[in-house]
């Protein structure tokens, strides 16, 4: 995993305190505790990446026009890798554990890029120069950042915690020159920070919990090609998260209602009962059993699976049982019959009419295919 941070980053110093004179005395006194400060004065992600290491150690590796720098020392461990795409896109992962707390200075004065990020796992700090709070961005959260010129951007990453998370960058002057990305359609909001090619503009927008985006997050970590096919792949990922940052931001702007209506506690309780489904898919399980064993409602569970999996409870289950039928058929040599049964159904004639309504073929005709296709692999 990666934890996705902007970054145009670095060049180490000791808090200077008369940076902050216009702060409250709160937020003065919890910097005198900061143990780090890091101003982010790059303009290329290469280019920061090239400072922190300077600051971090650890190596850097390109391969395919992708960086990746990991570092391992008394002021962090973990990994920051990061890669441009054409028009003005660049995509930064970072997944690291920080020993102090960091307060990272985004120090750019005339270039502005705005930052659609998304946190994995922990949760980090922003504000922007002229304001005197932070705002936590919580694990599952997004957000959209983009600050006027001559505006800070401050964030705080907390000691000992494992933060992952993502930033995709976009450099509104090249952008806005691609071709078919129909900016007019955007909401005016967005539409006006996007054009703001002389960033004129500092806007925020701190997205609810937003579980389906860490599942696209998971697919763009999980990525195994190589070569082009990787880029290309990685490219096409990060398109699906901008879309779904401005979908999100749509329905805030619509004042649609967000799909769900459950507290972050409560969707984590259905998502690990779902997994637990998953490994243990020939357990008797009903709707009833489940709200117990889970402390919610019937109807706050379905509502979690529907959201979650697009899926009532019943269909989630059936779905696990059919595709552990099938793992089954295809590893083991255990017959039809058996396999019912090994995966919690109690009736072969109701699987067998489920499985061809699912796949369009019998369990037989599956159970054969797979056997013609291995005769086929096996050697002369």
């Amino acid at each position: 995993m990666f934890l996705l941070i902007v970054v145009y980053l670095i060049s180490r110093k000791l808090p200077n305190l008369n940076n902050f004179k216009s702060l409250n005395t709160n937020f003065l006194t919890y910097v005198k505790s900061v143990m780090i400060e890091i101003t982010i004065n790059a303009e290329s992600s290469e280019g920061a990446l090239l400072q922190i290491q300077d600051l971090l150690g650890g190596d850097l590796h390109e391969h395919c026009g992708e960086l990746t720098l990991r570092f391992d020392n008394d002021i962090a461990k973990g990994c920051i890798r990061c890669i441009n795409f054409d028009w003005g896109v660049n995509l930064v992962e970072f997944d690291a554990i920080f020993f102090e707390d960091i307060l990272f200075v985004d120090n750019h004065k005339n270039y502005n890029p705005i930052h659609f990020s998304y946190c994995s796992l922990g949760n980090f700090k922003h504000r922007f120069e002229n304001q005197k709070e932070f705002h936590t961005i919580e694990q599952y959260h997004s957000s959209i950042l983009v600050a006027e010129k001559n505006i800070q951007h401050f964030t705080l990453l907390q000691k000992d915690k494992h933060l992952i998370f993502n930033s995709i960058r976009i450099i509104r002057k090249e952008f806005v020159q691609k071709r078919n990305t129909q900016l007019t359609e955007l909401n005016k909001k967005l539409y006006e920070v996007f054009v703001d090619q002389h960033h004129e503009t500092t806007y925020a927008y701190y997205s609810p919990i937003h579980l389906r985006m860490e599942d696209r997050v998971k697919s763009l970590r999980d990525l195994k090609a190589e070569g082009i096919i990787r880029i290309l792949q990685i490219e096409g990922e990060v398109y699906q998260l901008l879309a779904m940052h401005i979908a999100r931001h749509e329905r805030f702007e619509n004042n649609d209602p967000i799909p769900h209506m459950l507290l972050k506690s409560e969707l984590k309780k259905v998502k690990s009962y779902a997994e637990k489904i998953l490994t243990e898919p020939s357990l008797n399980y009903n709707l009833e059993k489940i709200s117990r064993e889970c402390g919610l409602s019937q109807a706050k569970l379905q509502e979690g699976f529907k959201f979650l999996y697009a899926r009532t409870v019943a269909e989630y289950i059936k779905h696990v049982r059919l595709e552990a039928a099938r793992e089954l058929m295809n590893t083991t040599d255990l017959n039809i019959s058996q396999i019912v049964y090994t995966i919690g159904f109690t009736s072969r004639s109701y699987f067998s009419k489920i499985f061809k309504e699912t796949y369009e073929m019998t369990p037989n005709e599956f159970k054969k295919k797979i056997i013609l296709l291995n005769e086929e692999k096996e050697p002369n």
